[in-house]
C-alpha cells in the first residue's frame, strides 16, 4: 500500500507539475499569440451618388493609410494594435451622412474622418459631436465647418477662407502687368460652390478686377452651353470656375468645343483642374488651366513615393486620396501619442498635434483653439505640357506660369 501510495503520490505530483509548467510556457504563449483588439475608426464617404468618383477615392486614401500603418507596425503604443475601418456611404446627403456617422460609431469607432463635400461635413462632425467622438475632416473646406466651437472636429488642410486668399494674392502676382481687368465667375449650388463664389466676389476688385457676373448652375449639370453663350458675350479676361469633378469636366470641354478664349482659366478648388484623370482623359480641354487648390509638396520623397505606391495600385494621385491619407494619418499620430482610444485622450492629442509626417507645401502644424491647422496651406498650379504643375509659391515651383494663355483655336 505504502508503495502503491507513493506512486499516487508522485503521479499527482507530476500532474501538478505538468499542470504549472503549462501554466508558466503554455498558457502566456497563448496570450503572445494574441492580437490586441483592433481600432476601430469610421470612414464616411460619398462612395455612391453625384460625387461618387471624389468619395470613392477619399475611401481609397484612407484604406491605404490604414494598410501603410498596420504594415509598420500598427499604433505601437497600443501593443501593435491594427487600425480597423468601419465604411460609411453618405451618398453626397448631409442627413445619411449624419446617419452613417452615428452607426459607425455605435459599432465602435473611437473616431470618425469624413465626409468629402462641406455640406455633409457640417453634418457628419456635428453628429460625432453628440457623443464627443474626434472628428478629423479629410476635404470638406468651408469655414463654418471650423468656426462653431466643436472641440472634437479637427482640420488638417486648409479651409476656403485661406485658400482664397492664396488664390487673390497669387492672381495679383501673375497678373502684375494689369492684363486682366474682369472675370466671371460659374460655380456650383452647394455650400462649396456658393461660399467660395461670395469670397471672390468680394475680394477680386481689391486687386483691380471687375467681376461682371456670378452665375450659379445645378448639381448635376448636363449642359453648359448657354453658360458658353453668357461668356462669349461677356468677353471676361478670366474665367473663374469652382464646382465638382463632373461638372468641372464638361464646362471645361464645352468652354474647349465651343472655342471661348480668355487670357485665364483660374480655379479656386477646381473639382478637376487640379486633378489626375481630367489631365490624362482630356488634355486638350485641361492644358494650362490654373488652380489654386491642395496639391502635394513636387519636392518631397515620401509624397513622390505615396503617389507612385497609389498609381501602382491603379488609382489616380487626386487630392481626395493624399488629403484623406493625411487626415487618417494624423488620426493614427494622435492614438499613437495618447496610448489610448479614449475618445478624450485623442481630442488631447489632436489639439497639441505637430505632425509632419505628410508630405505637404505646409509650416509646422499648429492646430488652433477651432480645430483648424494654421500651417495647412494651398498651392497654385497649372496644366503644362499634360502635367500639372506647382508653379506658386516659388519654393515649391517646379515649372513657370504661363499667363496670359496661348490661343487654344
Amino acid at each position: 500500500m505504502k508503495e502503491i501510495f507513493g506512486k499516487h503520490i508522485k503521479r499527482r505530483q507530476f500532474l501538478a507539475g505538468a499542470g504549472t509548467a503549462a501554466l508558466v510556457t503554455g498558457f502566456p504563449a497563448v496570450l503572445r499569440a494574441q492580437e490586441p483588439e483592433p481600432i476601430k475608426i469610421g470612414l464616411v464617404h460619398p462612395v455612391t451618388g453625384f460625387v461618387s468618383f471624389s468619395g470613392t477615392q477619399s475611401r481609397a486614401g484612407a484604406e491605404l493609410a490604414i494598410a501603410d500603418i498596420n504594415a509598420a507596425g500598427g499604433i505601437k503604443s497600443l501593443g501593435g494594435a491594427k487600425l480597423q475601418a468601419i465604411l460609411g456611404d453618405s451618398q453626397g446627403r448631409p442627413e445619411l451622412g449624419a446617419s452613417e456617422t452615428a452607426r459607425v460609431i455605435e459599432e465602435g469607432a473611437c473616431a470618425v474622418v469624413a465626409g468629402y463635400s462641406s455640406a455633409v461635413t457640417l453634418a457628419t462632425s456635428q453628429e460625432a459631436a453628440k457623443t464627443n467622438t474626434p472628428h478629423v475632416v479629410d476635404v470638406g473646406v468651408a469655414d463654418n465647418i471650423m468656426d462653431r466651437g466643436l472641440k472634437n472636429t479637427f482640420r488638417f488642410a486648409p479651409g476656403y477662407g485661406s485658400v482664397a486668399a492664396t488664390a487673390i494674392e497669387a492672381l495679383r502676382e501673375i497678373n502684375a502687368g494689369g492684363q486682366a481687368k474682369t472675370a466671371v465667375i460659374i460655380h456650383e449650388e452647394s455650400l462649396f460652390g456658393t461660399g467660395t463664389a461670395e469670397l471672390l466676389a468680394a475680394e477680386l476688385p481689391k486687386i483691380g478686377i471687375e467681376v461682371l457676373q456670378v452665375i450659379k448652375h445645378a448639381n448635376p449639370t448636363r449642359d453648359f452651353t448657354n453658360i458658353a453663350l453668357q461668356l462669349r458675350s461677356l468677353k471676361p479676361d478670366i474665367i473663374i470656375p469652382a464646382n465638382y469633378y463632373n461638372e468641372y469636366v464638361l464646362l471645361a470641354r464645352t468652354l474647349r468645343q465651343q472655342r471661348i478664349e480668355a487670357k485665364a482659366i483660374y480655379s479656386v478648388l477646381g473639382g478637376a483642374a487640379s486633378n489626375v484623370q481630367f489631365v490624362k482623359e482630356f488634355p486638350e480641354a485641361a492644358e494650362y488651366i490654373m488652380d489654386c487648390n491642395h496639391w502635394y509638396d513636387p519636392k518631397s520623397e515620401l509624397a513622390l513615393k505615396r503617389r507612385a505606391e497609389a498609381e501602382a495600385k491603379g488609382l489616380y494621385y487626386t487630392y481626395e486620396v493624399f488629403l484623406t491619407y493625411n487626415a487618417v494619418a494624423f488620426l493614427a499620430d494622435a492614438i499613437e501619442r495618447a496610448g489610448s482610444t479614449d475618445k478624450e485622450a485623442i481630442i488631447e492629442a489632436l489639439r497639441t498635434s505637430t505632425f509632419s509626417d505628410h508630405g505637404m507645401p505646409y509650416g509646422p502644424t499648429q492646430i488652433d483653439e477651432n480645430g483648424q491647422n494654421l500651417g495647412a496651406r494651398a498651392v497654385n498650379t497649372q496644366v503644362l505640357n499634360g502635367n500639372i504643375e506647382v508653379v506658386l509659391p516659388k519654393e515649391f515651383a517646379s515649372a513657370e506660369v504661363v499667363f496670359p494663355m496661348p490661343s487654344r483655336s
